[in-house]
């Protein structure tokens, strides 16, 4: 039967009549009067041009990334996109994020995924990677639950890095607040981004994190590079970790470990990152791409969606889902994981970017990345009043101290079209006067020139306010 829409008035009327009512109004008496839909005052329509020209209006007013000179990380980053990368895509048999559960109508997508896992496994050194995850926040979620669920649920301890994001920190603690999980991380003083930073105490949480862990503990993770950019050996860490019992997860920057060991090398049981730098544009805060890693051992425990290969009775290659199925992910709490949807389009883009960039590609970009961070720090740190926090070794991102409250830094350089940094009180609200910068080979030695240039101004202001 055809539905019945009541378009113009006589329709309307028409309906009414069946249902026996005078009125639009007693159709919808039943509901209380404080919750029916309000009458809107809704300017006169508009052409599809006049359309255009008020959006293109409206997105004017948004600093975006093109427009300014970006130096805001802390999650998000504005890497170069090779253009090929919108191209392929954007391709029909390719547009779109749903899992392809059809192999016979998902052969391209599917191989898609197979060669996005053998890369990103070859990048974190791990046997198996999935396809994929929300963000690089609940993979992390996702892999801690792993690990209990690894452990047979019978260990409730979790040991948590401070140098792990706040927002993903506040992630795990909504995923794990109901299953009786125990989280402990080092307080304040012991931290990589405590409010005086200095090397002895970046090797004190590691040694505390040490002390945290027990028979009752069912995994430790940390993160590489930290929040806070600090780029840290976790070797020992993980041997304590094993040597307990207890699995040992890296939530990992996928484009730094173009240049530094994967976290496999050092014996790593589970790796997620965020896969947002590989060629996916910042978009105003989305989508992501959650990265998820395992041992071989624990591909059983794992989350989220496998492409395989296989041979068919004619011994010709195809691709199909494995080991994961459908009804695995909706057993309620007997499921590995209730998480369905995944980012198949963003896995897809950092297959394309993993190809193009190639082995040499990727280490270029990293490398430039790094050298201009340090350039950056270099000459801000020299600034008078000002003082860069990091004193070990570091990627992309540092902890930069000022005179100023940030936020003010914040308002007056974006009326110069300049994005500082993102200041740390937005996490930390007695951190006021410290900002998270961060460099990426986006960002020119002109536009690191004028950013200092422009906090120079702030060193007179400073002192004279003193």
């Amino acid at each position: 039967m055809t539905p019945f829409i009541a378009n113009t008035d006589s329709d309307r009327k028409l309906m009414l009549d069946a249902l026996g009512l005078g009125s639009v109004a007693e159709l919808f008496a039943a509901i209380p009067e404080k919750y029916r839909f309000p009458d809107l005052k809704l300017p006169a329509a508009l052409s599809e041009p006049e359309i255009f020209q008020e959006l293109s209006a409206a997105a004017s007013r948004n600093a975006d990334a093109g427009g300014y000179a970006l130096f805001a990380g802390a999650g998000a980053y504005n890497h170069f996109v090779p253009s090929v990368v919108d191209a392929l895509s954007s391709r029909g048999e390719f547009f779109t994020a749903y899992t392809p559960y059809q192999p016979e109508a998902s052969q391209g997508t599917l191989q898609a995924l197979f060669e996005y896992q053998s890369m990103a496994a070859d990048l974190f050194g791990m046997d198996i990677v999935n396809a994929s995850h929300y963000d690089g926040a609940s993979a992390l979620a996702e892999a801690l639950l792993m690990a209990w669920n690894a452990a047979s649920r019978q260990r409730s301890k979790v040991v948590l890095s401070s140098g792990l994001h706040p927002e993903y920190r506040a992630v795990i603690e909504t995923y794990t607040r109901n299953l009786g999980i125990t989280l402990c991380t080092p307080g304040p003083g012991t931290s990589a981004g405590a409010k005086t930073e200095t090397e002895t105490e970046t090797k004190m949480e590691t040694e505390t994190l040490e002390s945290l862990i027990d028979a009752e503990t069912a995994c430790v993770a940390v993160q590489f590079p930290s929040f806070f950019g600090n780029l840290e050996d976790y070797s020992r860490l993980c041997e304590t970790a094993h040597r307990n019992g207890a699995l040992f997860i890296v939530s990992a920057d996928p484009l730094s470990l173009a240049l530094f060991e994967p976290p496999g090398s050092y014996g790593a049981d589970i790796v997620t990152g965020e896969g947002q730098p590989l060629g996916n544009y910042l978009s105003f805060g989305g989508p992501c791409l959650g990265m998820f890693a395992a041992t071989k051992s624990l591909v059983r425990k794992m989350p989220g969606r496998l492409a395989g290969e296989a041979m068919d009775g004619q011994g010709r290659r195809g691709y199909v889902l494995t080991l994961s199925t459908r009804e695995q992910h909706i057993r309620r709490e007997k499921a590995v994981s209730n998480i369905c949807t995944n980012q198949g389009l963003a896995a897809l883009r950092a297959a394309i970017y993993l190809a193009v960039m190639g082995k040499n590609g990727l280490k270029k970009v990293a490398d430039i990345t790094y050298r201009r961070a340090r350039y950056a720090a270099g000459k801000l740190g020299k600034l008078p009043g000002f003082s860069v926090l990091n004193t070990a070794p570091f990627f992309r991102e540092f902890v930069l101290r000022c005179p100023l409250d940030t936020w003010e830094i914040m308002n007056r350089c974006a009326k110069l079209k300049i994005v500082p940094g993102v200041p740390l009180s937005r996490w930390f609200p007695e951190r006021t006067q410290d900002i998270l910068v961060c460099v990426t080979e986006m960002n020119s030695r002109s536009q690191i020139d004028s950013l200092v240039s422009v906090f120079e101004t702030f060193c007179g202001e400073a002192a004279s306010e003193k």
